[in-house]
């Protein structure tokens, strides 16, 4: 015959040691927390010997008790360095994103006021200048080269005048409006200037060749008269450009001619001066009185 299913704990002599020894647990412990007491008030030197005598006893528990909350506390506190690093690079990452635009900006912005200062030097060192104004346009394909001058006649922009940037010759107006004027740039074919080589003062010109580049051909022959890194500078000879203007910088020579680069790009150009037509002092100059 089966046992039944649900049997008592008293069927069980395993399960009445356990329960007897339980009870003679509790009741050990019951006794000694007695005894603690009783030491306590009745002899406390010897309850402190006790109680010392079960600190030392329990103390390698203790140990393991306290390493096993240590690395749970320190493992929960590396979890949680690692993700509060994670947090931290990409809040570093968008500072350095910041930074570097901010550091773009800065060097756009010193690149900018370095060519407005050197606009405003030569603005100043030439009170002649008719007006400042800003390129608005220009043309880059093109065989014909023009750019568009915000500046007309109600500036005081004349056919004719020259115009310069920071960095050299940029070209003259030829046509006029009331608020604008179209430039002939020097790297059109139809523009020829009149130019020296910066040092020794070898006379030449140059002319656009409607590629962006000019073809500069010197005054004197001879075999390699033009050497490549010539700078060439406008000489003021018949007038309309005034002298000591960089024009451009020889990148390849060939005898008594260069193809020569200008030094100033009209594209990059935001502001040019313009200026009254240049008149040589020999061609203003009064003629002489006869003598009677």
């Amino acid at each position: 015959m089966a046992p039944p299913k649900n049997r008592r704990a008293g069927f069980s002599r395993r399960a009445q040691y356990g329960l007897f020894a339980s009870y003679v647990i509790a009741l050990l412990g019951a006794l000694l927390g007695l005894l603690l007491l009783a030491t306590s008030f009745v002899d406390p030197a010897g309850h402190n010997a006790i109680r010392a005598a079960l600190t030392d006893l329990t103390s390698p528990i203790s140990r393991v008790l306290s390493a096993a909350v240590r690395g749970t506390g320190s493992g929960g506190a590396a979890v949680s360095e690692y993700f509060d690093a994670g947090s931290k690079n990409a809040a570093l990452r968008a500072e350095l994103d910041v930074a570097r635009r901010r550091l773009v900006a800065a060097r756009a912005t010193e690149y900018e006021n370095a060519r407005l200062r050197r606009l405003l030097k030569i603005q100043e060192g030439d009170p002649a200048t008719v007006v400042s104004a800003r390129l608005i346009s220009s043309t880059a394909s093109s065989s014909r080269r023009f750019a568009i001058l915000d500046a007309g006649a109600a500036s005081g922009v004349l056919d004719g005048q020259p115009v310069r940037g920071p960095d050299g010759l940029i070209g003259r107006v030829v046509e006029v409006g009331q608020i604008t004027a179209r430039v002939l740039l020097i790297t059109d074919t139809g523009n020829v200037v009149p130019v020296i080589r910066l040092g020794d003062g070898l006379p030449a010109i140059a002319a656009g060749k409607g590629d962006g580049t000019l073809e500069i051909r010197a005054l004197t022959s001879g075999n390699n008269v033009l050497r490549r890194g010539d700078i060439f500078i406008t000489s003021g000879t018949g007038g309309v450009y005034p002298p000591k203007i960089p024009v451009a910088v020889a990148i390849t020579t060939s005898g008594d001619a260069a193809v020569g680069k200008p030094l100033a790009d009209p594209a990059r150009a935001d502001y040019a001066l313009v200026q009254p037509i240049f008149q040589p002092l020999a061609a203003i100059a009064p003629p002489p009185v006869a003598a009677e």
